[in-house]
């Protein structure tokens, strides 16, 4: 009965043995007898016991390492300290497990050594502007090395680039001289375009308003001269009419006295007549005759021949 009891126990071990699972973006190597046997993917897989054997896990994600500060001399002498960060992603287990001893470590040592050499051939300012630049050409150098480790280099990032102190009080005071000539430009530019801006106002004012004054004067003209002409048509209308009606000028002569003799008549004993109507009244013998004999008769009222000027009266 304790033989069995054993026997069961041990098969229960072997059988729990031989059961991997494997989790999701993982892979196991595995060696059976000291050699590369297989991968274990995600999921269940069968193993044997004390035959097989796990050598390593690897996890598939993509990670980062980080690759401790650098103290590097640029080609003009400076020291700067560089700070960099690499990303990675195993694509083969086998090479990654066989290909190098410590692939995380690899990648470390390439990139230093890379960015020592790339940033001893640029200056300072060069350095500090190139961050891409040497990104690039240290990604380039990692594609190179890493491939046949069954790594690949997804990114690599230049988080800091800090050169010695007082380069940087240097910098800085730099900096503060070009923001302050950049200020200077900018508002001498603000006061020129100022000034252009109100010329150039001042300018289309005057034009609109000379513009506007002789549009004025222009209408002002053209209702004189429309005001002239609806007088002279009223003008030539009315001579029309009269000429029409039979009105020459005997007896527009002939009423015009009939008229100033009724006004005689008046109590009034002055009357005011125009210059050119005593002249035209004077030209014609009949009237003329008329009023003398009127003259003589001492009646007061009658009209003098002398012409009298316009607004003189007439005894």
């Amino acid at each position: 009965m304790t033989t069995s009891l054993i026997i069961l126990a041990s098969v229960i071990v072997l059988l729990a043995l031989s059961v991997r699972i494997i989790q999701q973006q993982r892979v196991a190597v595995v060696e059976r007898l000291g050699k590369f046997q297989r991968i274990m993917h995600p999921g269940l897989n069968l193993f044997i016991p004390i035959v097989d054997r796990v050598r390593v896990y690897h996890d598939l994600r993509i990670q980062q390492t980080n690759v401790p500060p650098q103290s590097v001399i640029t080609r003009d002498n400076v020291q700067v300290l560089i700070d960099t960060i690499v990303f990675y992603q195993v694509v083969g287990p086998e090479q990654a497990t066989y290909g190098i001893f410590d692939y995380v470590l690899g990648v470390r040592n390439i990139t230093t050594a890379t960015m020592r050499q790339i940033i001893g051939n640029l200056e300072l300012d060069e350095t500090l502007s190139g961050r891409e630049r040497i990104s690039a050409e240290i990604r380039t150098a990692l594609d190179e090395a890493t491939e046949k480790w069954g790594v690949r280099i997804e990114r690599v990032e230049v988080i800091d680039i800090k050169p010695p102190l007082d380069i940087q009080e240097a910098m800085d005071k730099q900096m503060k001289a070009e923001r302050n000539r950049r200020a200077t430009i900018l508002e001498a530019e603000a006061a020129k375009q100022d000034m252009i801006l109100r010329a150039e106002g001042d300018k289309t004012s005057k034009i609109l308003r000379a513009e506007g004054e002789r549009a004025s004067a222009e209408l002002q003209a053209l209702g004189q001269a429309r005001a002239i002409a609806d007088v002279a048509e009223a003008e030539k209308t009315r001579i029309k009419l009269l000429l029409e009606a039979g009105l020459d000028d005997r007896v527009l002569t002939y009423k015009s006295f009939e008229a100033l003799e009724k006004i005689a008549m008046g109590p009034a004993n002055k009357v005011f007549l125009p210059t050119a109507a005593v002249e035209t009244l004077g030209n014609i013998g009949a009237i003329s005759d008329m009023l003398k004999s009127n003259r003589d008769k001492g009646d007061s009222g009658l009209l003098s021949r002398k012409p009298a000027q316009n607004g003189d009266k007439v005894a």
